[in-house]
This record gives structure tokens, C-alpha cells and sequence, in this order.
């Protein structure tokens, strides 16, 4: 383990909560297209991701959209706050599109090895 850590393949130890016991049983997958793709901008709003404790993941992808987002929240209120503060509110956000997830099927960060 020890090599691992000091080779870089282990990255964190981390504990993973349940979502509903502290408080967040809600999830959900946001896809968000930019108005422009400037590497300045880009490099914003992957800061603004990263200061966001409400954002567990966040993805740049390719496709028809240029984030996905895994974000938690309380309920539908809180995530309305959200994503009005977030999204709505940011001009460089051509538009969003927020999927609530039903049930966690599976969840995990592991990587096969």
C-alpha cells in the first residue's frame, strides 16, 4: 500500500457516507453546456466546481454537453437554490439539464485492477 501511495495509484483514502444519513438524500446528474468554450472560462468554472461542496464529481467531457455534474442537496428546494445560483445566474451557461437520480444502483470510485 505504502508503494502504491508513493507511486501515485493510490490517490486518497476516503470514507464514504450515506447520502441520507447526514442529511442529502438527494442526487442528482447535471449536464451544462457553456455559451463559450475559452480556456479561461473553462478554467472558471472548473474553479467554481471545485469550491463547491454541493458538487461530489465533476466531469469535462466531450459530446453534446460539456460538464456532468453529480451534486447532492437536502431536497428539490435546495437544489432549485442551487441551480439558480449556479447555473441561471452565470452568463457563460448556455443551458443545464438536471437529471434526479430514483435510486442509487451502484456508486463507487473504485478502479479495477
Amino acid at each position: 500500500m505504502k508503494r502504491f501511495r508513493d507511486e501515485g495509484i493510490i490517490e486518497a483514502d476516503i470514507s464514504v457516507l450515506s447520502p441520507k444519513a447526514v442529511g442529502r438524500p438527494m442526487t442528482f446528474i447535471v449536464e451544462v453546456e457553456l455559451e463559450r468554450e475559452r480556456t479561461d472560462l473553462l478554467d472558471e468554472f472548473r474553479r467554481s466546481m471545485l469550491a463547491l461542496d454541493d458538487v461530489q464529481q465533476c466531469y469535462y467531457v466531450t459530446g453534446h454537453t460539456d460538464f456532468i455534474l453529480i451534486v447532492t442537496a437536502a431536497d428539490m428546494a435546495a437544489y432549485e437554490e442551487f441551480s439558480r445560483q449556479v447555473f441561471t445566474d452565470n452568463p457563460n451557461i448556455r443551458r443545464f439539464h438536471s437529471n434526479v437520480v430514483v435510486n442509487r444502483v451502484k456508486s463507487g470510485l473504485q478502479v479495477p485492477l
